[in-house]
């Protein structure tokens, strides 16, 4: 049996702009999602995901992925996305394409578990990770 290493997932989050006469529309959406539409984001790929509201309709989008192109690539040839994200579309502002890939992604400058393996020379705990 080979020991391979465990493979870090990569972080992911994003930033998008929410029309502020829509925010009630858009929550309600999202309380719940579409059951279909919330396979095909685990079919993706994605996990931990959530998205935060900022007043003034600053949304801002967070999950995890061993293979984001994998994920972005399924969700874009996704019918169940296609119609999700044509229905979420009118609600976002100074969007040029479809939300879920147009979204402007955000650098990570820090990451606790990250910090703290490198700090003491060795890998992040699953405690750690969880904890971030």
């Amino acid at each position: 049996m080979t020991n391979t290493p465990a493979r870090t997932p990569a972080r992911v989050c994003f930033e998008l702009r929410i029309d502020p006469a829509r925010i009630d529309d858009y929550i309600a959406r999202h309380t719940p999602v579409r059951a279909e539409m919330l396979a095909e984001i685990a079919a993706a790929g994605r996990r931990n995901y959530s998205l935060f509201l900022a007043p003034g309709g600053r949304l801002i989008g967070y999950y995890e992925t061993d293979d984001d192109d994998a994920a972005q690539a399924y969700l874009a040839a996704s019918p169940i996305a296609a119609a999700w994200e044509a229905e979420m579309a009118p609600f976002f502002v100074g969007l040029d394409g479809r939300p879920d890939q147009a979204a402007t992604p955000l650098t990570e400058i820090f990451h606790l578990a990250d910090q703290l393996a490198a700090s003491t020379g060795g890998s992040a705990s699953d405690d750690e990770r969880d904890a971030s």
